[in-house]
């Protein structure tokens, strides 16, 4: 069986071939074949979101020169730090992504693009080229890929009918009739794999409520690990179909970090892995933790703390990251162990072929699932540029490497306790923290801004912009405060309701 044939992408099913290959060629004959009448380009800007030009198909000279040259769009009203004396930009599409728009009533076929300056360079400042630059750089120095997936987490929002209640944060994993959205987490499944993401599974998470007449159910989509850029388009994609598919039922979804006290927030968990000639480095012979995976781990104890400007972009996200919750708050790491920062998932190695228990009919396979191994950082949430975050992630997993003394660092923050416990404070008290609000988070940044700098990942200019974006909400005082006065609270969470 071919590899592309049970495919969701349509594209790719079609022609048959790795997206990664696909051609000018394979684009038009797709479009010509399958009476497709409209192009789309999409691209990520300064807000997190994905935007949008429309093209009719006139001619075939024209779908030519379009797929060829690209379009030029007014940079400064994509990116703050672009200036509109000197604002054009190139988008040129990427073949590799190109897909069927799955809400489009008119045949479109739509592809995600990359920047291009006046000069016909790739535009260093666009976070799609820093990630870019970022996974060249971790090349570059470990001879390994940065490979990276994501835990989506989101809540569905909907009239209240009182129906089959939910016990109140006890949804996790629930099913039908007291999970209420279960058919449109499948359905936004099903189109975010015709974009070509690559989805391991979905299920209802632990935040349900009610509030004002209105249920509150949170879900998570969560994926394969893929090479980082791909990841932080799948992403973007799937971010797209969830809100355009919820539009389209009569839903709202919010990805938001906190959307009010006492009740679960939404993260957004990366997990990693390193992979060299399409093996997984983070397992020794032995299936312990290897030397790579703990290098990787003490880079992101070290640059954890200004990582949260890439993955933690508003007050609201310090709503979430508070001591004594599920979220993390100590930068510390540990196997299997949810009160951490970096996680250690319980891996495939007891060398037990379990299949074969379940279903005794079943002969012993020899297949090899060390590849699932992966470790995950907690932190970020909703209001993440996931370019820039998966960037970052890059750059501190190449810091590691670079660290002398990266195993004492792995070895001095590792912990096998629940560190929320109280009877573990003096544990807690020995660890670095994350911030408590955007200006910590900017100062933290500005602290470190020479290691994200270095081997020109990212612009200087990038980063002064990230400083002065998170030190413009001025919220040294500002989440305290909320926390004490609900109204205040309130107001931040509908001021940041539709993040990223």
């Amino acid at each position: 069986m071919e590899k592309t044939s049970l495919t969701q992408n349509r594209v790719v099913r079609f022609l048959g071939k790795n997206p990664k290959t696909f051609t000018r060629n394979d684009i038009i004959d797709f479009v010509v074949k399958n009476e497709i009448e409209m192009v789309n380009f999409m691209y990520p800007a300064g807000d997190g979101r994905l935007k949008t030009l429309n093209f009719v198909i006139n001619d075939l000279d024209y779908l030519n020169t379009i797929l060829t040259s690209g379009e030029r769009v007014d940079g400064s009203s994509l990116f703050s730090f672009i200036e509109a004396g000197n604002s054009d930009l190139y988008v040129i599409p990427r073949y590799s992504t190109a897909f069927l728009d799955p809400f489009a009533e008119i045949p479109t076929l739509t592809m995600l693009c990359s920047f291009f300056d006046k000069e016909g360079k790739p535009l260093a400042s666009s976070p799609e080229q820093t990630l870019r630059k970022a996974c060249e750089a971790f090349r570059k120095t470990t001879g390994m890929e940065f490979e990276a997936m994501g835990e989506l987490e989101y809540y569905v929002i909907s009239p209240d009918n009182g129906m089959f209640p939910v016990t109140d944060q006890r949804g996790y994993h629930e099913s039908a009739p007291y999970a209420k959205f279960n058919e449109f987490r499948a359905q936004c499944m099903q189109y975010i794999a015709r974009t070509g993401g690559r989805i391991k599974y979905g299920h209802s998470e632990v935040g349900n409520f009610t509030l004002d007449g209105m249920n509150y159910e949170q879900n998570e989509i969560e994926f394969l690990p893929v090479a980082a850029e791909d990841a932080a388009d799948q992403l973007m994609l799937a971010k797209w179909v969830i809100r355009n598919l919820a539009l389209k039922m009569g839903f709202n979804v919010t990805f938001a970090p906190k959307i009010t006290t006492g009740k679960a927030g939404s993260g957004l968990h990366i997990h990693m892995r390193l992979t060299r000639n399409g093996k997984n480095m983070m397992l020794d012979s032995d299936k312990k933790l290897s030397t790579e995976a703990r290098k990787l781990i003490a880079g992101l104890m070290e640059m954890a703390p200004s990582l949260t400007a890439f993955g933690n972009r508003n007050p609201t996200s310090y709503f979430r990251l508070v001591p004594h919750q599920e979220a993390p708050t100590s930068v510390c790491w540990g196997d299997r162990n949810r009160s951490v920062l970096v996680r250690v998932p319980l891996g495939w190695t007891a060398q037990t072929d379990m299949s074969a228990i379940a279903n005794p009919q079943e002969t012993a396979s020899e297949f090899d699932a060390s590849q699932k191994q992966t470790v995950e950082i907690r932190s970020a949430d909703g209001s993440a540029d996931i370019y820039l975050l998966l960037a970052g992630l890059a750059v501190a997993a190449r810091h590691g490497f670079e660290l002398e003394n990266a195993m004492e660092i792995a070895d001095a923050t590792y912990v096998s306790v629940n560190i929320h416990d109280e009877a573990n404070a003096a544990k807690t008290a020995a660890l670095k923290q994350l911030p408590a609000n955007c200006t910590q988070s900017a100062g933290c940044l500005a602290a470190q801004r020479a290691l994200y700098e270095a081997a020109d990942v990212f612009p200087s200019s990038m980063i002064s912009g990230l400083i002065k974006n998170l030190e413009a909400f001025n919220d040294s005082e500002l989440s305290e405060k909320a926390r004490r006065e609900p109204s205040l609270m309130r107001k931040l969470v509908d001021e940041h309701f539709h993040c990223g």
